[in-house]
Order: structure tokens, then sequence, then C-alpha cells
């Protein structure tokens, strides 16, 4: 039986949501994070030694980093579903796609990410202008312009093809769902970008990701 390790609000969601598109049993097992650090439990190591998630175990087989994961299982169980034929251009654009949602576009993002929690943590009041003003250079000359520049990329590519990895949906979307909604929710992500907005609608709309977020819980990311 495939077990998910499934931490709340996290990359783990997009593996429940590949289960229930290819049909296949699993379990749940649930984390929370730290309402202050944000962070994993430390009962997450004992299912992987760097104690993140998403990651999981099926039999004697333990899979961690979410392009793995689901390269795995369509590998394993997809039967020929979710990846195109071997040695075409879809092919090509799906591997890319599989590696660059993490290797790439959340890079900036995460970034963001932590630069937002510099500006709004406590911290004694003669250091926070200090912090603040750094926070605010970083993303200004930094960040913020990589985020426009991967989302006018991507912007590009979907103006190419329906999905990422051509005209039939494809693990390689279920992977790039997490980049695009994190910048939805938080990295300047709007309707402004027409195709990259319909392709969240188009996702949203998708009976198994509505089925794997009944499974997962709440999602922050959504709000």
């Amino acid at each position: 039986m495939i077990v998910v390790h499934h931490l709340n609000n996290s990359r783990s969601q997009r593996v429940l949501w590949l289960l229930e598109e290819l049909g296949l049993a699993y379990e749940i097992v649930r984390y929370e994070r730290d309402r202050k650090t944000m962070l994993a439990p430390p009962s997450l190591r004992a299912v992987h030694p760097l104690g993140k998630s998403p990651v999981i175990t099926d039999g004697d087989v333990t899979v961690a980093e979410s392009g793995a994961i689901l390269e795995y299982l369509v590998e394993t169980y997809g039967q020929g579903r979710l990846v195109p034929k071997a040695g075409t251009a879809d092919k090509r654009r799906w591997t890319y796609f599989m590696h660059y949602a993490e290797g790439s576009a959340m890079t900036p993002l995460l970034m963001k990410l932590v630069f937002d929690r510099v500006e709004s943590s406590p911290m004694p009041f003669f250091v926070k202008p200090i912090a603040r003003g750094i926070a605010q250079k970083v993303k200004s000359a930094y960040i913020n312009p990589q985020i426009e520049a991967h989302l006018d990329y991507l912007e590009g590519e979907l103006g190419k093809t329906e999905w990422f990895a051509g005209a039939e949906f494809s693990a390689a979307d279920v992977q790039m769902s997490f980049p695009l909604e994190a910048a939805a929710a938080r990295g300047g992500l709007t309707r402004g970008r027409p195709r990259l907005a319909a392709f969240l609608e188009r996702i949203h709309a998708r009976p198994a990701y509505r089925r794997a977020l009944e499974k997962g819980g709440p999602y922050e990311l959504l709000k």
C-alpha cells in the first residue's frame, strides 16, 4: 500500500492529486506544521532523515522529493498515463518542467517568503528599520524581477501548448501547480497573465484535484 506522509499546506498535496488522477489506493499519515516556525514536526525524520514532506512509502520503498515521487508513481503504476511517449518533443518538455518547477520556478518564490517574514518578524525597534530596508532592497532589486521573468516565461510557454507538456494533461502539470499556486498566493500572479490564470482554473476544476483537496484537508495556498 502506498502511504503518503502528508504535511499540511505543503507540496505533498500534489502527490495526493496525482494518486487521485491515477485512481490508486493509498493511505495518508498526517503531520502538522509548528505554528511558530512553520516547519515540519521532528516525527517526519523517522520516515526520511531530512524530516521533510513530501515523502511516500510503498512497501519497502521510500521516495522523497516531489518530482521523484511523481515520476516513481507514473513509472510504476501509470501504465503510460500522464506521461508523453518516449523520444517525443512532448516528453522532453515533460522532463524539463518536472525539474524546472522546483529547480528554477520555486527559488525566487521561496526567497520572497523568507524576506517577507524578515520584514514582519518581531525584533528590537532599533533593528527593524535596517532589517526592513535590506529585505525591501533585495526584493525590489532581485527577487521580484526574477518572479516576473519566470511568470512571463511561463505565460509564453502556455501560448505554445494547452498544457505544459503538450496537448494532453500530464504529471508535469501536477508538478507545475505548486509554484503557480504559490505565485498566485504571494508572488504577484494575477489575471494580467490570462493563460496562467486559465491554467489554474482548469486544474482546480478537475475532479481528481477536488478529491485530493477533500482528503488532504485545508490548503492555505488557495487563499
